[in-house]
């Protein structure tokens, strides 16, 4: 939660915010995570506009993962920006009909008093900025898929020999001797 006391509702006034948090629930997606319980760096930026309150900022922390080609753990930094606009609460006394669609309410973020929950914003960033096949390198050439070996540690002579299939041995024949039939 920021609170916005200082800020005011006057449009036009700006404050910064700089903080450090702890994560309360992992984020994560199906390869990588920021665990529960890290610590991430916000850098707000609040402006308040006639609706509400204008929020800008970056978040930043370190993820874990697994290499989706070779299953190394994998440790690194993830950076996400963001936006987003905090309505000030409904006017109780409006007129009937002068309120928006309930469904446009439902997409929308509301300041609770004079504090903002940032989680699910800084969550939704964090999540689509995290990696959907993570690699410990750009040529990590993976496991062997005969054997599982990982093929940046056997090197470039590894192999299983010519095990063919014995269903294929007859064409294999042919192959080798096209003049007998």
């Amino acid at each position: 939660m920021v609170d916005t006391r200082q800020l005011g509702r006057q449009p036009g006034s700006m404050r910064t915010v700089n903080r450090i948090v702890t994560v309360p629930q992992a984020f994560s997606s199906a390869m990588a995570v920021v665990p529960e319980g890290s610590e991430i760096e916000l850098d707000l930026r609040l402006e308040a506009v006639m609706e509400g309150v204008l929020v800008t900022g970056t978040v930043r922390g370190q993820l874990t993962a697994e290499c989706s080609r070779c299953l190394d753990p994998i440790s690194d930094g993830i950076e996400a920006e963001f936006q987003e606009l905090y309505r000030y609460p409904a006017d109780e006394d409006a007129a009937p009909g002068e309120s928006e669609d309930e469904d446009d309410e439902d997409e929308d973020y509301y300041l609770e008093g004079e504090l903002l929950d940032l989680e699910p914003v800084v969550r939704d960033a964090v999540v689509l900025a995290l990696p959907l096949t993570p690699l410990c390198g750009p040529d990590c050439p993976g496991l062997c898929s005969e054997c599982g070996a990982k093929l940046a540690e056997a090197g470039p002579d590894h192999g299983h020999g010519d095990d063919v299939d014995p269903r294929w041995e007859a064409l294999r024949k042919i192959a080798e001797d096209p003049g007998e039939r």
